[in-house]
């Protein structure tokens, strides 16, 4: 049985970058984790209010897929540069080893956002084949509003894709319970553009909709 374990930097990134592939593979057989990174907090400047909704809103993205196993490391979003980055491999490590998944699905590693660099790096480094030897497959996700503003040679480059035409309403439905997040188009993270997405790749490969990934290293 396949173990996926998709890493997102922040609460909805999981659903934008592989919510199609995650559907699908749920509904073949396959166990599906999740591994977020941070989460809002007084300390980081939200409110009570925001702090709550985001937790209902995991919630019901949890119930959604529905997952395997969600893990929240609760650390300050925009700020994992404060972090040391042993405590951050310590964190990650820890949630590899309990869920030794065969394939990791990371984000991008030259997203606009620090932060998703800088868990790319440290997810990344909790890959080395002699310390972690279920790991056979990692894949990077593109992520709209983050991916897409990439430098002109960091540009993401495809060269995995997974038809998801019969998952895409129902991945739209997911993302679509970050209220706060998904905004009217021309926003990066609308339905419209999540659709455009799915159609762009599809069309490489032949299908009506489709998700898109880097693939970093298979063993096989």
């Amino acid at each position: 049985m396949q173990k996926i374990l998709v890493v997102a930097t922040h609460p909805d990134d999981e659903t934008l970058g592989a919510g199609g592939l995650m559907l699908r593979k749920k509904n073949e057989g396959s166990k599906i984790f999740v591994l977020n990174m941070t989460c809002m907090s007084i300390d980081s400047g939200f409110s009570n209010e925001q702090i709550n909704q985001r937790s209902i809103e995991v919630e019901e993205l949890i119930n959604s897929y529905p997952l395997d196993g969600y893990y929240n490391l609760g650390l300050k979003p925009a700020m994992l540069d404060t972090y040391r980055v042993s405590e951050l491999i310590g964190k990650v490590s820890g949630v590899i080893k309990e869920v030794k998944p065969d394939t990791i699905i990371l984000p991008y590693m030259h997203d606009i956002h620090s932060d998703h660099r800088i868990t790319f790096d440290i997810c990344y480094s909790c890959t080395k084949n002699f310390r972690y030897p279920y790991i056979k497959k990692i894949l990077m996700m593109e992520t709209p509003s983050e991916t897409d503003f990439a430098i002109a040679d960091k540009i993401f480059s495809p060269n995995y894709f997974i038809d998801i035409s019969k998952y895409i309403d129902r991945k739209i439905e997911i993302a679509k319970i970050f209220k706060s997040e998904i905004l009217e188009h021309p926003f990066p993270r609308s339905e419209q553009n999540i659709r455009a997405y799915g159609v762009l790749r599809g069309a490489v490969i032949g299908s009506d909709s489709a998700e898109a990934f880097c693939l970093v290293k298979e063993i096989v």
